[in-house]
């Protein structure tokens, strides 16, 4: 698999729940490392949720959803 290949590859995270808000999702990928962080996070990064630009760290992120940060491409799937 060559660069351009691995910037393209989507990373799939699973949850075990109905949905999982932007926030905690941030946590969970390693993106920052407390939950208090998201809100300024979101504030100065660019993250997209299928295709389109968010800043809620509420937003819910359901299985099918993608989630663009930094040029990394994330899926949500139910486990």
């Amino acid at each position: 698999m060559g660069i351009h290949d691995m910037k393209n590859a989507v990373q799939k995270v699973v949850i075990k729940t109905e949905y999982i808000e932007l926030g905690q999702f941030l946590k969970f990928v390693g993106i920052i490392d407390q939950g208090g962080q998201a809100k300024f996070y979101l504030s100065e990064n660019a993250v997209k949720v299928n295709g389109e630009d968010e800043s809620r760290r509420g937003r819910k992120l359901r299985p099918g959803e993608v989630v663009e940060i930094d040029e990394k491409r994330f899926e949500i799937v139910s486990q």
